[in-house]
């Protein structure tokens, strides 16, 4: 309580602080968030802040809504043949890319073949390894050959890291510092850890955009940003720490959007890290039967989230008492310590980011806290989150506190992390064949009934392994003034409804 009360002193000063609102800047959405884009390729990126902003300049072929259904983008059709072994996509004719060049299907081959290609690193790049090979019978027609039955295809589609480049951009390597998409909005310029102004693209083949433009400003405090809000100096905020979110919650100015999310937060342990007692699995299903995670979300969260397996959609989840040791059972921690050979514990080093999510140091902490209960000395090292992204995808850190982005589909989830070919499986740090197996047999399935029992082996024989330790979803936050209208939150974080947005002051 003594917390909350000095955050509303402190936010009260900022408040003041902020004046008088600014008039409208001609119909331009002004919209504030803590964390800026860590670049400006939309296969390689992978942290959250990076897809909020490429996704309303870039677009996939296909979509998720709000309520995770597949919808047109790019492609205004589809079909795959009876084997799925075949997917047909019927692209959106008269599309232009921000520089006035036109879309067509050899943009389409161009994107996946560069996100196929290894050396591209592209983040999504596991989940299309099935694509053999890609025809175009003509300029508005696509079809992916895929080398087996590969039903969640269509769904990994839906996101940023496939969305489709210009072919020259691909070709000149101008995708990674110019943003030339199809989207709702135009990348005007990039100010790193200040300012991104956006304007709308006229030309766009949607409905929208409603305003002239987007400023998009960085300011790290969340505090500041609330105060921001209550002062009429921003019209919108993207906003992820609890803490100050439900400051929110009865606010008689300003509307707080608060819809639960599919992102789950998890502490990470590599087994593969040098020397580190986390290669025994004893040691991993210790620290998993150590960890109050009901005390995580209380006391890093507010109580803002709900104990998580492995996998966070709704048609798949389990109840976590079905998964090994989610009660916290310090006794058999403290057995399977001592059988591992570490029964006096040791020390091991968890990297966790200060911007995303904001709770990641909280939750280190609470984990610190309970470890040492078995004799684990955890070391935190906090680090910028462009820092922490290379050190992420690099895999070079022992464990790391980390808020990964959920899916509609276990296979589109997990793909890149579970498969021997998976390219984050080195940031994973564990891989076994029943996991591949269980992944592929899922990739292939038809039969919801037969996947769901895949899927629920599959992660009741992950949350086993333990070389992850899940931990709770929460929630997706946003924030508007009164007059912003037509905004819809996505329980995967997504701001492309901004495109539909209009401000009635």
């Amino acid at each position: 309580m003594f917390k909350k009360l000095a955050l509303l002193f402190t936010i009260a000063l900022l408040a003041l602080s902020f004046g008088l609102p600014v008039a409208a800047q001609d119909n331009v959405l002004v919209m504030a968030r803590a964390a800026d884009t860590t670049g400006l390729d939309p296969h390689t990126q992978t942290a959250f802040a990076s897809f909020r902003l490429l996704e309303l300049i870039y677009e996939p072929l296909v979509n998720l809504d709000a309520e995770l259904n597949v919808i047109p983008s790019l492609a205004e059709s589809w079909a795959f043949n009876d084997e799925a072994t075949q997917l047909t996509l019927n692209l959106r004719q008269g599309v232009t890319f921000h520089d006035g060049s036109a879309f067509t299907a050899e943009d389409v081959v161009a994107s996946f073949n560069r996100i196929l290609d290894e050396a591209t690193g592209a983040a999504a790049r596991a989940n299309y390894l099935s694509i053999a090979s890609i025809d175009t019978p003509d300029d508005f027609t696509v079809v992916l050959n895929l080398s087996q039955p590969d039903v969640p295809l269509l769904a990994a589609l839906a996101t940023t890291n496939a969305a489709i480049a210009n072919k020259e951009d691909i070709e000149s390597g101008a995708i990674a510092t110019v943003a030339n998409g199809t989207g709702p909005f135009k990348l005007d310029s990039w100010t790193p850890e200040e300012t991104t102004m956006l304007s709308a693209n006229a030309d766009w083949w949607g409905e929208g955009p409603n305003v002239d433009g987007i400023e998009i400003r960085i300011i790290p405090d969340e505090t500041s940003i609330l105060a921001a809000l209550r002062a009429g100096t921003i019209d919108f905020a993207l906003l992820n720490d609890p803490l100050v979110a439900t400051l929110l919650t009865d606010d008689a100015t300003v509307t707080l959007n608060r819809v639960p999310a599919i992102a789950y937060h998890v502490l990470q342990l590599r087994s593969t890290a040098p020397d580190s007692p986390l290669a025994e699995l004893a040691v991993r299903q210790a620290i998993s039967c150590a960890i109050d995670r009901q005390e995580v979300v209380d006391t890093a969260s507010l109580g803002e989230g709900t104990v998580t397996g492995p996998l966070t959609m709704a048609a798949y989840a389990l109840d976590p008492s079905e998964l090994f040791c989610y009660e916290k059972d310090l006794d058999r921690a403290r057995e399977l310590m001592a059988e591992a050979g570490v029964a006096d514990g040791f020390t091991m080093t968890v990297i966790a980011a200060n911007a995303e999510p904001p709770t990641a140091l909280s939750e280190a902490q609470s984990i610190q806290a309970q470890l040492a209960e078995i004799g684990i000395t955890v070391e935190i090292e906090s680090l910028e989150l462009s820092v922490y992204v290379d050190r992420w995808l690099a895999g070079d850190f022992e464990a790391a506190i980390a808020l990964n982005g959920g899916r509609p589909d276990p296979y589109t989830m997990y793909a890149r992390y579970w498969q021997t070919t998976g390219n984050l499986n080195n940031t994973a740090g564990y891989i076994d064949s029943t996991l591949d197996e269980l992944m592929a047999a899922g990739r292939a399935e038809t039969d919801p009934a037969a996947r769901y029992e895949i899927f629920s082996q599959f992660q009741m024989h992950l949350a086993e392994m333990a070389p992850w330790v899940w931990l709770y979803t929460g929630y997706e936050y946003t924030a508007q003034q009164s007059y912003v209208e037509g905004f819809v939150p996505y329980p995967t974080d997504s701001l492309i409804s901004l495109a539909q947005v209009s401000l009635n002051r």
